[in-house]
């Protein structure tokens, strides 16, 4: 079966270009050409989102935070943006992927063939992982403490699959970054110091347990 994208861009130009692109290599396109209308057509669970950051009433980063929750798929931001506090804005309220105007189609192909790629081995993975109180499921992607179940953003719930799945070894932000973004640690890794921290509070709220250590100088890592 193809994978479905769900392209929303209020240029209209583009938007027929891009659906025109990924029709003729197979994918199944929808198309919305405002956060309204995008906010809509996400109801048909896509399997990766192409989102335009600058959209009139609603933008881009504003839908990205009422779908996060709601749709598992990854969101590639669309922007002409290049400020580094946009990519950590996008990047916290759910965005998978920063694709900066003008792109290449070939560069744009690729990356959405990475993160698509990315979420099969995600859905191959074991299913459960238990560390005392706490247990995680990686196919219904979600981390619970005790009787507790943890309200997580698609980056923090990234980022503890990655950590745990390897736990002991030292990952530097950079490395982190690369991993639980799917960029190629171009962006900005204080992403990764922002995403700690708020993860350790929601543990903190339901356990004494510290489950990822700071490693002064080198990094993190989940503790076993």
């Amino acid at each position: 079966m193809s994978d479905t994208i769900l392209i929303v861009d209020d240029d209209n130009e583009l938007v027929r270009m891009l659906k025109s692109f990924f029709e003729m290599r197979q994918y199944l396109v929808i198309t919305a050409g405002n956060g309204a209308e995008a906010l809509k057509k996400a109801e048909t669970n896509p399997d990766l989102i192409l989102l335009d950051v600058n959209m009139p009433v609603v933008d881009g980063i504003e839908v990205c935070r009422r779908i996060r929750d709601k749709v598992a798929c990854p969101i590639l931001f669309l922007t002409a943006k290049v400020e580094e506090q946009d990519r950590i804005n996008g990047l916290l309220s759910g965005g998978d992927d920063y694709i900066l105007k003008p792109f290449s189609l070939r560069e744009l192909e690729a990356r959405v063939v990475a993160h698509l790629k990315r979420e099969e081995r995600h859905r191959g993975k074991a299913k459960y992982r238990f560390h005392g109180e706490l247990s995680i499921d990686y196919t219904a992607k979600s981390v619970q403490v005790g009787e507790t179940y943890l309200e997580l953003t698609r980056m923090e719930y990234d980022l503890i699959e990655f950590l745990s799945m390897n736990p002991n070894q030292v990952f530097d932000r950079e490395r982190i970054y690369e991993r639980v973004c799917g960029c190629d640690a171009e962006g900005d890794s204080r992403v990764v110091t922002e995403i700690i921290r708020r993860i350790r509070n929601k543990f903190q709220k339901c356990t004494e347990t510290e489950y990822i250590e700071t490693v002064w100088g080198m990094g993190y890592r989940w503790k076993s």
